[in-house]
């Protein structure tokens, strides 16, 4: 009895001994993975978010700006023309 009970004991120790391995295996293996992708997105020059979202807003602030100041151009090109055409009428009034 005292032979199987030392092959149990035996075994345990070795399945703790590879269990215990296989755990410092995986955070090894863990580390380098994510060392090597943070060394992938160092080259890869990426943008933090942060500054993505503050360049968007800015974008879309000259965006609205540039339709705003662009309607003020249509109205005073319309008001432009307007004005002008009542000018050569009343020119070719008093010409007459």
């Amino acid at each position: 009895m005292q032979t199987n009970s030392k092959i149990f004991d035996d075994f345990a120790r070795l399945a703790s001994g590879a269990l215990g391995t296989a755990q410092g295996m995986k955070s090894e293996i863990d580390n380098l993975v994510h060392q090597r992708m943070e060394k992938i997105i160092a080259k890869m020059d990426l943008v933090p978010r942060e500054e993505f979202d503050a360049l968007k807003a800015m974008v879309v602030s000259l965006s609205e700006t540039v339709e705003a100041q662009a309607a003020e151009i249509e109205a005073l090109k319309k008001s432009g023309a307007s004005k002008s055409a009542k000018a050569k009428t009343s020119r070719s009034s008093a010409k007459k």
